[in-house]
């Protein structure tokens, strides 16, 4: 599906996730111009029962996805990603967006913004306010919250 998206010539990025699509379109184009055609084109494409996403690849994606809990993973990094799969995704992703853990050092949770996070001018404040303040209340060993450029 994302190759076809990207014969679109405005559409500058795809975001896949596990129900919903974000598209990025080029900054000249007005989506008021444009949705009508990717509305028709992706309920045509959901009809004809094509493709979304390659099953391959989205296992290659879930084996490199730091997201879920590892047998590895110590009591904090567990903790950390339980409180993301149970308050931040959720939220994050009713707004089109998605976050990945990147790590955890020394009291810094490392996250990848991505969808509608990736560029949103609101996502640091999500990040800052919103992502780090409870992980700080809810887990007293996290003292910071980066976005990890991807």
């Amino acid at each position: 599906m994302a190759v076809e998206l990207f014969g679109f010539p405005f559409i500058r990025a795809v975001f896949i996730a596990s129900n919903f699509v974000t598209l990025s379109k080029t900054p000249d184009t007005d989506w008021t111009d444009v949705i009508p055609s990717i509305r028709e084109f992706l309920k045509q494409y959901l009809e004809e029962g094509k493709t979304v996403v390659n099953e391959e690849e989205l296992a290659a994606v879930k084996q490199e996805s730091s997201n879920e809990v590892a047998a590895d993973d110590d009591d904090v990094v567990k903790r950390i990603k339980e409180l993301l799969d149970n308050y931040v995704r959720p939220a994050v992703e009713m707004d089109g967006g998605a976050i990945q853990f990147k790590s955890y050092e020394n009291g810094t949770v490392s996250l990848a913004m991505q969808g509608s996070c990736s560029g949103c001018p609101s996502s640091m404040i999500t990040l800052k306010a919103g992502i780090e303040g409870m992980m700080k209340r809810m887990i007293p060993e996290v003292k910071e919250v980066l976005a990890d450029a991807e």
